[in-house]
């Protein structure tokens, strides 16, 4: 089964804004918020909750998460495109922020992710191999 070619970015943040970057598994030294496709039959929303618990172990619907109304386009690294149907190249990235109380340890999964870090914002923002990953955690300031 083919990926849908839309998907949630979820900044996991603080309100002293350190901010949650988590490293591929399929990547090392690739670094991201978390991050996934859309499921059949599921609202953003709903996928964002499900990406944070896959990703963090973390339920989303007890902090406060929020829709950033921000939409980007981008084209699919080559790297992951076969994931994709054919002739997709291109995916619509929708970006959430969770507020977290403070910076917490997040049950990682092994086969997504390799370590954790969290970082002050700017720091976080440089450290993203996404340049829409950036450019949202930069929109915290």
């Amino acid at each position: 089964m083919y990926k849908i070619p839309v998907s949630v970015l979820v900044v996991i943040h603080t309100l002293d804004l350190q901010v949650l970057l988590l490293e591929r598994a399929d990547a090392p030294g690739f670094w991201q918020s978390v991050t996934g496709s859309q499921d059949e039959g599921e609202t953003l929303r709903e996928t964002a909750i499900r990406e944070v618990r896959e990703e963090t172990g973390l339920e989303a619907s007890q902090y406060t998460l929020t829709d950033w109304n921000l939409r980007n386009r981008y084209e699919i690294f080559a790297r992951w495109r076969h994931r994709y149907a054919p002739g997709v190249t291109h995916n619509s990235e929708h970006v959430f922020g969770l507020l977290l109380p403070e910076a917490l340890t997040v049950a990682l999964s092994p086969r997504e992710h390799l370590s954790q870090i969290w970082l002050p914002w700017r720091e976080a923002a440089d450290k993203c191999f996404s340049w829409s990953n950036a450019e949202a955690i930069r929109r915290l300031a």
